[in-house]
């Protein structure tokens, strides 16, 4: 067999498994549109909104990514972009590689209330909502976990009783991102029909959504509590689609996605701070890069990235073939945060101690990331949702 007559293509240290030989023209375009704002929008600001605990100017930030269709992007329909899982991947990507808060006011908005109300939702609370949330002129949020239910969401105590036509809301969400700005809070409840989603005004009497503050994790992102007290909804407020538990576990399912393709993003921003930081920083002489156990770091960490990079592209292939199982993304998900937290340990010890410094953006990825691995499910839910799935033996209870 002859060889080749054209040459290799020279090896990328940005790309060197070159991952974008599988992305098209529209695909690279996308990455690079969300890769620019955030370059302008959110990096030159992030390490002081960090520092501040804040997310300043969220509603102009949530209708600019309006405006570049990041908010529910990979729907079709009622102003959304409808794009390819795999071009909603990138954008994940190129946002967490931002900041994990911008990455999860994207998704929360997309992945969970937006998603609810398109597949779920009425004709009318379609037409309400959707087009608004597209353009980020509204901002949702989704309002499962509660203080007492986080991993057993179906022992939720919040509850919604039919009073004639009406519903009566009670009950309290707790680490709601975007709660305290959202203009509808999607709210499952208990009723004495199964559980039920609703899509509700956060302007309704009895609503309040304080801010939670005092975290050392996704602090450039809006937190909040969820209550409810005595809140008084119509007929048409309840989601008619859906009753039960696979109604909100289908919502996280499509969150999960994003969240595999987004934990890649912080670990790519923390591993290139510390290769650019080996290639200048020197010590005995020399740039640490020259020096053997820095270069075995780096290539371990070069390693998971592009793996995991590889596992998103792979899942989002089978999502956009309607052949992606949940368990498939609770494969992703565990595995993607849990090593892209590794990278950016490994590079905080190339930075040393300039690691925890805000001028470098390590130390901010890893604390971020350790609210990543908790939400959307614990590394123990996936680890169980694995278990199941590989042995046929349910061990959740």
């Amino acid at each position: 067999m002859s060889a080749p007559s054209s040459k290799l293509p020279p090896f990328d240290p940005a790309d060197p498994l070159g991952i974008d030989d599988l992305l098209s023209p529209e695909d690279l375009a996308i990455r690079d549109t969300v890769r620019s704002w955030a370059a302008d929008r959110v990096l030159p600001h992030i390490a002081e909104w960090y520092e501040n605990g804040e997310l300043p100017g969220i509603r102009e930030l949530a209708r600019e990514l309006g405006s570049i269709g990041a908010l529910g992007m990979s729907l079709t329909g009622y102003g959304c972009a409808g794009a390819t899982a795999v071009q909603y991947g990138l954008a994940c990507l190129e946002l967490e590689a931002a900041d994990s808060g911008i990455r999860s006011l994207v998704s929360v908005q997309g992945s969970l209330a937006m998603y609810a109300i398109r597949r779920f939702g009425s004709e009318e609370q379609k037409q309400r909502w959707l087009p608004g949330m597209a353009a980020g002129e509204i901002i949702g949020c989704f309002g499962l976990t509660e203080p007492d239910h986080g991993s057993d969401p179906a022992g939720m105590r919040t509850y919604a009783k039919k009073d004639g036509t009406d519903w009566v809301l009670n009950g309290r969400k707790m680490w709601i991102t975007n709660g305290s700005v959202a203009g509808v809070a999607v709210i499952w409840a208990q009723t004495d029909d199964g559980i039920r989603g609703f899509a509700v005004p956060t302007d309704t009497p009895g609503f309040s959504a304080p801010e939670i503050k005092h975290k050392w994790s996704l602090r450039a992102s809006v937190t909040s509590e969820l209550v409810m007290d005595e809140v008084r909804l119509p007929a048409d407020a309840v989601l008619p689609d859906v009753t039960g538990l696979k109604g909100p576990l289908s919502c996280l399912s499509h969150a999960r996605y994003g969240i595999v393709w987004g934990a890649m993003g912080a670990a790519r921003a923390s591993f290139e701070a510390a290769v650019d930081y080996a290639r200048t920083r020197e010590q005995f002489g020399k740039p640490i890069g020259g020096f053997q156990l820095t270069q075995a770091k780096l290539a371990d960490m070069a390693l998971e990235l592009h793996k995991g990079i590889l596992l998103a592209h792979h899942l989002g292939r089978r999502m956009d073939a309607g052949r992606l199982r949940p368990e498939q993304v609770s494969f992703g998900k565990l595995n993607n945060v849990r090593e892209a937290i590794e990278i950016c340990r490994t590079s905080r010890t190339i930075l040393g101690a300039n690691g925890i410094s805000l001028e470098y953006p390590v130390m901010r990825h890893a604390t971020n990331l350790e609210s990543v691995l908790t939400y959307e499910g614990t590394v123990e839910m996936h680890q169980l949702v694995l278990g199941k799935a590989l042995t046929g033996l349910d061990a959740f209870r």
